[in-house]
């Protein structure tokens, strides 16, 4: 499953809305994004780390790296 697939997903898995997820992420980053700028971020697969960890955050889940040995 790609980034978009996910991502909508998890925001239907939560009942919430991009605009919403958007919102929230704004308020945590202290940066503005709109919904048309998160959903081209979605798009291009240009999500930084820091921007998927509050996402993951904010949608009630955590980004965890596991050793694959």
């Amino acid at each position: 499953m790609n980034i978009k697939g996910k991502i909508k997903s998890l925001l239907a898995m939560k009942n919430t809305t991009l605009t919403a997820l958007a919102h929230k992420l704004s308020e945590r980053m202290n940066k503005k994004y709109s919904l048309e700028s998160l959903i081209g971020k979605i798009k291009r697969e240009t999500l930084s780390l820091k921007e998927a960890y509050h996402i993951a955050e904010i949608l009630g889940y955590s980004l965890d790296f596991t050793d694959k040995a």
